[in-house]
C-alpha cells in the first residue's frame, strides 16, 4: 500500500502541459503559485505550502503567472478515503514538506534497503493525508501560536505570554482569535498539553524511576506543589493518587 513509484522536482516553471498518470499524484508547492485545471472545466488553485492531490487518469494541466517550484510524487495503491482533487495545507512546523524531502532523498540515493525507508515514508504521508484533510485550516497567528506552545511546553521557563507580546496585535485580541478556532485560550491549551504529557508519564510503567518532583519539571512546572494542584484540578485526584491507582490496575 502506498508504493511511491516516483519522485521529481520542478524548479521556476510556468506551465505544465495535459498528461495524466495511472497513480495518484502529489504535488508539494515549494514557492510561487498556480493553478490545476481540469478537463471538465474545474480548476483548483494553490500556493506555497499547499500539497495538491490528483487521483489517477484525471488529465490536467498545471498553469502558473509569476511561476512555482514544487516537489511531485506518484504513489500507486494510495489509501486516500476520496477520489477527487483535493488540496491540503502544510502546518507552520513544514512537518509534509519534511517528509517529502526524506523521500526525494531516499528515491535518488543509494543507501542499501532504502525501499524500507521509502514504505514507511509513503504510510506516513498517507496518514499525514488523511490527518490533515481532517482538519479545519487554521489562521497563520494561531497556527504560529499553537506550534510554539507545542514546541516549548515541556520549558518551566517558558513564557506564553512573552511569545504573544511578539506579535502586533493586542493579547486580548489573540485570545480570542485562539479561543475561536481551537476551542480553547493558549494558557488553556499550554495547561492541557502539559497534562496530557503528565498523565501519560504517571500511566506508563516504565517511568517508575521517575517522582513526581521530576515528572513536574518535565511538564514545565517548577514547583511540585503547584504542578499537583493544578493535576488534581483537572483529573479530580492528585499525582500521587492517580499514579497508585494505574500501579493497581496493572
Amino acid at each position: 500500500m502506498n508504493d511511491i513509484t516516483f519522485v521529481g522536482k520542478l524548479l521556476s516553471t510556468y506551465n505544465v502541459s495535459k498528461h495524466t498518470h495511472d497513480t495518484w499524484e502529489l504535488v508539494y508547492c515549494t514557492g510561487g503559485n498556480g493553478k490545476f485545471a481540469f478537463e471538465n472545466g474545474s480548476v483548483v488553485e494553490y500556493k506555497k505550502g499547499d500539497i495538491v492531490l490528483l487521483p489517477p487518469l484525471i488529465v490536467h494541466e498545471n498553469i502558473s503567472s509569476i511561476g512555482f517550484t514544487n516537489i511531485h510524487m506518484n504513489i500507486a495503491n494510495a489509501t486516500f478515503p476520496f477520489n477527487v482533487p483535493t488540496v491540503i495545507q502544510d502546518d507552520s512546523e513544514g512537518h509534509i514538506l519534511s517528509t517529502f524531502k526524506d523521500v526525494f532523498y531516499f528515491f535518488h540515493c543509494n543507501v542499501a534497503k532504502k525501499q524500507l525507508v521509502i514504505s514507511a515514508l509513503g504510510n506516513l504521508i498517507a496518514n499525514y493525508v488523511i490527518a490533515f484533510r481532517s482538519t479545519k485550516p487554521l489562521s497563520k497567528l494561531v497556527e504560529e501560536i499553537k506550534a510554539d506552545i507545542v514546541k516549548n511546553f515541556p520549558d518551566p521557563d517558558y513564557s506564553l505570554e512573552e511569545f504573544m507580546h511578539t506579535f502586533p496585535f493586542s493579547y486580548d485580541y489573540l485570545r480570542k482569535l485562539f479561543k475561536s478556532e481551537i476551542g480553547t485560550t493558549p494558557h488553556g491549551y499550554l495547561v492541557e498539553m502539559r497534562m496530557q504529557a503528565a498523565q501519560k508519564l504517571l500511566a506508563d510503567m516504565k517511568h517508575n524511576e521517575y517522582n513526581i518532583s521530576m515528572i513536574a519539571q518535565m511538564c514545565g512546572y517548577e514547583e511540585p506543589l503547584y504542578f499537583s494542584r493544578v493535576f488534581k484540578k483537572h483529573f479530580g485526584s492528585s499525582p500521587s493518587d492517580y499514579l497508585n491507582k494505574k500501579k493497581e490496575e496493572n
